[in-house]
């Protein structure tokens, strides 16, 4: 069975659901094409208020929407709470901001006046992953539904209550039927949609595996496509760095939603003069965490969203190890019910381990010692993704030099907060391509067309 509700936190399955049939399949993309056509000329302020309206019940059922994701993928309660939260500002902030975004823009010619303006494309096809169940559906929802495009979404196996649930919120909130629908699907069925005539733009966020095949999948179809990947960020630690307020975020950067996040801070970079303090302070933070229900507020370790996810990441370990690695603390899955791992750190990684160029995708610190900043720098950019990154310094000038010479799409000097609807989103390399968010993530999938108009005579 593909769609699954398993709880992670005690491994019972709680609801399974079957797949579309090839003819209800033909239905929603049918519908969605129809729908399309009354949406693109529905005015900003009509879709505003739907889309505003959505982040309102949003607002209004916090918990219920937070209860879902964290039985289904392991969130904890209150970080389940703040992506709710923070799906609700994204739909807000496209509300307010499509219209100014989209506005036809004026040009200069030499003759005459032109300007430029946009138009939705249609019908997009949407795969989205199961570490953040509201905000990835959120970053596409609603800088799409108010460029006027309509969307199909394939969301992940393990967490379908939530893509229900986000269907049915934009339903209740007034979105006509077809311009947003969930669809329980294969791959194949995934595949057959990419070809599909009537799908315009294809946007996915995943794995590295999953975007080489259906980028290629739509580029055979010469259709747009956005994906954001995955990611190895460096968290870089200069030697000026206050420690009492860079550990905390080393800590939230590397166990925010149990590591589950692309851009979580992966590969520790520290100068070596400070490394040792640094990880001294690193190690007693981390044992601070304390495993638990991820229901229960005072839990601050929670479980992998899967039992695949635990397996595959401690094998991960196990290689990196045998490949010549130090094991410094954890590596171990806990004893107790459900996918809980220990927070681990691994050092002494050489260039020739798997762990140099993988992604750990849950608690697990890849420590590294420099010698000066342009060590740092090197390292952090000796790496397949370009995702994101941050640096930790008391000179604001130094960071800005670090965070210019690291190859990514978004840095960020003394903090790793992107949890703010203006801040395009994404990255270079094995990282993807495109923005979501931000005025960048609304014009991925809108067509600007010039439109000049002046008197003069034909070349003769």
């Amino acid at each position: 069975m593909t769609y699954q509700s398993v709880n992670p936190n005690t491994g019972k399955t709680l609801k399974s659901f079957d797949e579309l049939n090839d003819q209800q399949l033909e239905k929603a993309l049918s519908t969605a094409q129809s729908c399309f056509h009354v949406w693109k000329k529905t005015s900003y302020a009509q879709r505003a208020a739907i889309i505003s309206r959505a982040a309102g019940l949003m607002r209004a059922n916090v918990d219920e929407f937070a209860k879902l994701a964290t039985l289904e993928m392991g969130k904890r309660i209150d970080e389940a709470r703040g992506e709710v939260n923070f799906s609700a500002d994204i739909l807000d902030y496209y509300a307010r901001h499509a219209e100014a975004f989209l506005a036809p823009t004026k040009l200069h010619p030499k003759v005459g006046e032109a300007h430029m303006e946009t138009s939705p494309f249609g019908v997009l096809f949407c795969v989205e992953p199961w570490n953040f169940p509201y905000y990835q559906l959120a970053r596409v929802a609603g800088p799409q539904l108010m460029a006027g495009n309509v969307l199909v979404v394939k969301h992940a196996g393990c967490v379908p209550q939530c893509a229900i649930a986000f269907e049915k919120l934009l339903i209740d909130a007034g979105a006509p039927v077809g311009a947003y629908t969930n669809l329980l699907i294969s791959h194949k069925q995934a595949e057959r949609i990419i070809d599909d005539p009537r799908i315009q733009g294809v946007a996915l966020t995943g794995s590295v595996a999953a975007g080489r095949s259906i980028a290629a999948r739509a580029g055979q179809n010469l259709k747009k496509t956005s994906m954001e990947l995955g990611g190895s960020d460096a968290f870089i630690v200069l030697d000026d760095a206050d420690l009492e307020k860079t550990i905390p975020w080393a800590v939230w950067g590397r166990m925010y939603n149990a590591g589950q996040t692309c851009c979580a801070a992966k590969r520790f970079i520290v100068l070596d003069s400070i490394a040792d303090r640094f990880l001294e302070k690193f190690k007693a933070a981390l044992n601070e965490l304390k495993p638990g229900d991820p229901m229960d507020e005072k839990t601050t370790h929670g479980p992998l969203s899967t039992e695949a996810a635990l397996t595959q990441l401690l094998k991960q370990v196990d290689d990196a190890v045998a490949k010549g690695a130090t094991l410094v603390m954890g590596g171990k899955r806990i004893d107790r019910p459900g996918s809980f791992m220990q927070t681990t750190i691994l050092t002494d990684i050489k260039p020739d381990n798997p762990a140099f160029r993988d992604e750990f995708f849950g608690p697990v610190v890849s420590f590294f010692r420099v010698k000066d900043e342009a060590a740092a720098i090197a390292l952090a950019n000796d790496s397949d993704f370009g995702l994101g990154g941050s640096v930790f310094t008391a000179d604001a000038a130094r960071g800005k030099r670090v965070a210019s010479g690291v190859d990514t799409g978004m840095m960020f000097i003394n903090n790793i907060d992107w949890s703010d609807a203006e801040l395009p989103f994404g990255g270079i390399k094995y990282s993807g391509y495109g923005r979501e968010l931000g005025n960048m993530g609304i014009q991925e999938f809108v067509n600007t067309k010039l439109v000049r108009t002046a008197h003069l005579n034909a070349p003769a």
